[in-house]
């Protein structure tokens, strides 16, 4: 995974941001990937994937399976995934 993208609004802000993630390969294809991430009441940072062409009946969303303290500890948790926990991910949302 790349490194954290830089983040242009206020880190207080409650907003989901969606950042681009390189793609994934599946079945021949080349699948898009995105990262939904947004800081909730409490504080806590949340993020969930998002896979396929955005805004389409292919469009593929996870639960907020990231959780972290902070934006960093986050971003680290997405950048330890490799390719096939990705390909696994998408799988099981088919």
């Amino acid at each position: 995974m790349p490194g954290q993208p830089a983040r242009y609004s206020s880190p207080d802000s409650s907003d989901a941001v969606v950042h681009d993630l390189p793609p994934i390969r599946f079945d021949g294809q080349l699948i898009a990937i995105r990262l939904l991430v947004r800081r909730a009441e409490d504080g806590i940072w949340r993020g969930r994937m998002l896979f396929g062409a955005p805004d389409t009946e292919g469009e593929r969303s996870t639960a907020e399976i990231f959780c972290a303290t902070s934006e960093q500890d986050l971003w680290q948790s997405v950048r330890d995934l490799r390719d096939h926990h990705l390909r696994d991910l998408y799988r099981s949302l088919l």
